[in-house]
């Protein structure tokens, strides 16, 4: 089971029909949910996403906006869903985008928080290029503050490791640019070293090289 499977598979016992994507990017889990027969609404604080993921998924309602600052009355959806997304909050607003996301919950929905592991072949030769173990860390760190703090609770996290079909190191290098384009430049002057790691670390797939990231999942509900 994939990550969107996953993810589709939890909507679904709830019984959620209105999804919150938060930090949504270009739009590609909101173009899965949406063919779902799921209502999604996505926000992402950078304007050349939200404009790439409308133009993507017309069936679908986007707005810029922060994590940190959800622009939506309480109540608003069944489920809210960071898919890799909370580590990209700037770190002293983790906690306040995990609150607004249980803030904007209708009675009985869930924060689907979903977060990728400081850890694991992709990680490794990603490392050299952005070396995200601290982000990753306090990411995880507001999870457990918020559960520490009475203020959610939910089902142990469930863990597990997602293949990355890569080619080689030219497709690993634009895997990373399609995140953040500003990566390209830092991978390309560790060319050299990241082939290295890609050749240590990729392991051969069905379809070719594969590299492995551990994921975990929350469930998330208001107290």
């Amino acid at each position: 089971m994939d990550t969107g499977e996953r993810i589709v598979a939890t909507l679904k016992e709830t019984g959620a029909r209105d999804v919150l994507d938060i930090g949504c990017g270009r739009g590609a889990l909101a173009r899965r949910l949406v063919r779902e027969g799921l209502a999604v609404t996505g926000i992402d604080p950078a304007p050349d996403a939200i404009a790439a993921a409308q133009e993507s998924v017309p069936e679908a309602q986007f707005t810029v906006a922060g994590a940190e600052a959800l622009p939506f009355d309480p109540g608003r959806f069944d489920a809210c869903v960071f898919l890799n997304s909370l580590h990209h909050v700037p770190v002293p607003l983790m906690g306040q985008a995990l609150h607004e996301a249980l803030r904007v919950l209708r009675p009985g929905g869930e924060v689907i928080v979903v977060e990728p592991l400081a850890e694991g072949p992709f990680f490794e030769v990603m490392r050299p290029v952005e070396d995200e173990t601290e982000i990753r860390r306090a990411a995880m760190a507001a999870i457990d503050a918020l559960l520490a703090a009475g203020v959610a609770t939910g089902p142990a996290p469930e863990t597990w490791s997602r293949p990355t079909p890569v080619a080689d190191t030219e497709a690993f290098i634009d895997t990373l640019a399609r995140v953040d384009p500003a990566r390209r430049a830092v991978a390309e002057a560790q060319r050299e070293r990241l082939a290295d790691l890609f050749a240590r670390h990729a392991t051969e797939g069905p379809k070719g090289p594969e590299l492995y990231q551990p994921l975990r999942l929350w469930r998330l509900r208001p107290i």
